[in-house]
This record gives structure tokens, sequence and C-alpha cells, in this order.
């Protein structure tokens, strides 16, 4: 790697930590995308390759192609919270491809589906950013120890991504502060 950085090791078990997270954060916005484009599933199935992943399902085809398809859907979302729903499906199907990069790029993988799901709480309170902070406290509350400890080997959430990015960093910060000291 340039510059002398070394890979970050990655189990399998630890993609599986960061699908389990970003699933459930996807899943908890899904009924919003659903609700703007009740005929197009590809968000829940990319939210449920993520799951078949947790569950002991391998990397590969299922969940680059529901990823993919999750993204396109967001090209017919009605609503700007429909989309972020949408994003926050794709970043789920993705989260299995984070990269033992030390790069913060790569956090996007770990709490993406995240972030556009804060965002959603707060579209849909109006654009309220305090509905979106609230949603980032609950949702770093429900990271798991193994999220955490995969989470505090890369460097901090990347700067810019505009509000999702902000979101991604306040998530970012509360997910790190509850690691162990060390």
């Amino acid at each position: 790697m340039a510059g002398g950085e070394r890979e970050i090791a990655l189990s399998k078990e630890d993609l599986r930590e960061v699908a389990a997270f970003a699933a459930a954060c996807a899943e908890a916005v899904l009924e919003v995308f659903e609700a703007d484009r009740p005929d197009d599933s590809r968000p829940r199935e990319a939210i449920g390759a993520a799951w078949e992943f947790v569950r002991g399902g391998e990397r590969g085809k299922s969940l680059r192609d529901t990823a993919w398809a999750a993204l396109r859907a967001t090209r017919v979302a009605r609503t700007a919270a429909a989309r972020a729903a949408a994003w926050a499906a794709m970043y789920a199907a993705g989260a299995a491809y984070l990269h033992p990069l030390p790069e913060p790029t790569q956090v996007k993988h770990i709490l993406g589906a995240g972030a556009h799901a804060a965002r959603v709480a707060e579209l849909v309170a109006g654009d309220d950013p305090g509905r979106g902070a609230g949603h980032v406290e609950r949702v770093a509350r429900r990271a798991t120890p193994g999220l955490v400890d995969v989470l505090v080997r890369f460097p901090p959430a990347p700067s810019g991504g505009g509000r999702v990015g902000e979101l991604m960093r306040l998530l970012d910060g509360a997910v790190r502060s509850s690691a162990p000291a060390g």
C-alpha cells in the first residue's frame, strides 16, 4: 500500500457485525420508501441480502446486485425521505464490502446506513435536525461491542457529504465514545 500503511485485519465475523448493524438501521426506515413506492422491492431485497450474509451467507453476486438495485431505486423515489431510505438499504447490502484499508471513506460501509436512516428521521419530521440527532443517539446505543471494535480500527468518518456526512460524523463520535479505553 502507498505510504507503508498496513491493512486492517477484518474477519468474516467482523464483516457480519457491520452488516447486521447496517441492515438493522436500514430496516428501521424501509417503510418510508415502501410508502412512497409500494411496488418497488429493491431496497427490501438489498436488506434481505444483507441479513442473509449476516446469517452465514457468502459475500457475492446477490449482495452486489441488490446494492446496485437499491441505488437505482433512489432515482425513482418521489421524496427526499424515500431516497434516503433507499440509500440506507444500498449501504446495508454494501456493508459486507468494507475494505481493510485505513481510510476514512471506509467508515461509510460501517455507518452509511445509520447516517441515511437518521436523515430519514429528520426529513419525515419536517427536516428537524433534532430528530436526526435523537435517531443517531438511539442507533449508537444499539452498537454491539463487535461493531465498536471494528469501527475504532478505522480513522474517523471523512469530512464533507452534506447533512448525511454531518450525521455520519455525529454517529461516528457517538459509537467511538462507547469504546473501552485502551
